[in-house]
């Protein structure tokens, strides 16, 4: 019989009502058989999510200060959520337990990771299902990479007919420590465990209907994205699409597992389905997406070309003071090179004075007040007239393009304008594919 994985992100577990509203997503579907949870997130905007408060315990700790402010919080949120749902579980137990764990200084990742544990051990013990604990199958290296052997290790403790339910956000180290993933680990759990079983899907709940082809803060109403790429998908995640957690494609994209963004509160809407290949027939271009904060490192030097290893030293200058870059689109006898504000702060004048000195250009400048909008579909470069939509589509809205960047690629064109036109290039892109 096919399986399927759901994880439930914060949202979906924020209290009592929502984790009886996941059993009943659980109980629509027979494969539904491993759930993933998240910490409870916030109930109203003006909640604490508690992630972010256990960290508060952490830090408060760690100065030697007071606890009891943010732990209460904590202790009464899980407790309403238990007695809300009547479990038999000693919830009052494991909080006394944590709160003296965090007094005696254990690690951040450790405490960080407390609330998906106690929230999945409430799940568990509501679900009448077996709880798995991920440290002791979950092992996470130096690099934070999932470790090869740790799906064959929960492959071995997930076999039965039972409902399991496992915790996201955190695994342990080769000695046996809690270590977590980054913000939003839970989906990397999730897709981690679809690989492990051999999931038919990998459905991630969450309070939004899949994804939008655009940000809705500057796009009004875009429409929504119903299939895409895993490759698509990370290249809006990269571009600043607030997706999915980029990590989490790596584990079930090697199986070809699909994962299908659905909501929590809207469980019939089919939501957004990321797949390995989708047919581009109908929709070419799936997404616009787009970050600002950007500076353009620009060198010029009469022959350029013919100078071997140029390009080698102008990087080896960036490498020299910790400095990433974004693209590096290139002319005979110029070169400009991208890279976030953030790269370059407190840094930029040293970085050109090296430029200068050891490149001896004739010209040599650094430009800031940049964004950058990729336009992402899989096999734009091999359909005529994608990059003439779009460009036409900026010059009809007066918006100048400061940078073109495509290369060879098949699945984006990027191009960066001023900050000042940011938004209004997002919009006429948008409606020159939509």
């Amino acid at each position: 019989m096919e399986v399927v994985v759901c994880k439930f992100g914060g949202s979906s577990v924020a209290d009592a009502e929502r984790i009886r509203n996941i059993r009943e997503v659980v109980r629509l579907d027979p494969r539904r058989r491993f759930v993933v949870v998240s910490a409870p997130g916030k109930r109203q905007k003006s909640d604490k999510k508690i992630t972010d408060l256990l960290y508060l315990c952490h830090e408060l700790a760690a100065q030697g200060l007071d606890i009891d402010e943010p732990f209460h919080l904590i202790r009464e949120r899980y407790l309403k959520i238990a007695r809300e749902l009547e479990v038999e579980l000693n919830v009052d137990k494991l909080l006394a337990d944590l709160d003296k764990q965090i007094r005696a200084g254990v690690s951040l990742d450790f405490v960080a990771s407390r609330g998906e544990y106690l929230c999945a051990r409430i799940v568990a013990d509501f679900f009448q299902a077996q709880f798995v604990e991920a440290a002791d199958h979950i092992t996470i290296n130096d690099e934070g990479l999932v470790v090869e052997k740790s799906y064959k290790s929960l492959a071995s403790v997930l076999s039965g007919e039972s409902i399991y339910v496992i915790p996201g956000f955190y695994g342990a180290d080769s000695e046996g420590e809690i270590k977590t993933f980054s913000r939003g680990g839970s989906d990397i759990t999730g897709a981690i465990v679809a690989r492990a079983v051999g999931a038919a899907v990998y459905e991630n709940w969450t309070d939004v209907s899949g994804f939008l082809m655009s940000d809705p803060n500057i796009v009004v109403s875009p429409k929504p994205m119903r299939t895409v790429t895993y490759r698509e998908i990370r290249e809006l995640a990269y571009m600043g699409a607030n997706v999915f957690h980029e990590e989490a494609i790596f584990p079930v994209s090697r199986e070809k597992i699909p994962i299908n963004i659905r909501n929590t509160h809207y469980p019939n809407d089919p939501g957004t389905m990321i797949v390995h290949h989708r047919d581009t027939k109908d929709r070419v271009v799936v997404g616009i997406a787009g970050k600002i904060g950007f500076s353009i490192i620009f060198v010029e030097k009469l022959l350029m070309n013919r100078q071997v290893g140029f390009g080698r030293r102008l990087f080896s200058i960036l490498e020299a003071h910790g400095i990433s870059f974004e693209h590096a689109p290139s002319g005979i006898d110029t070169m400009s090179v991208i890279v976030s504000d953030s790269q370059l702060k407190g840094k930029a004048q040293r970085v050109l004075e090296d430029v200068k000195k050891q490149l001896e250009p004739d010209r040599a400048e650094i430009t800031s007040g940049f964004a950058l909008i990729a336009t992402v579909g899989e096999g734009m470069a091999y359909r005529p007239g994608i990059a003439a939509r779009l460009f036409t589509a900026l010059a009809n809205a007066g918006i100048n393009i400061r940078i073109i960047d495509q290369g060879s690629s098949e699945i984006n064109i990027i191009v960066g304008v001023e900050t000042a036109d940011f938004e209004n290039a997002v919009r006429a892109i948008y409606q020159a594919f939509c």
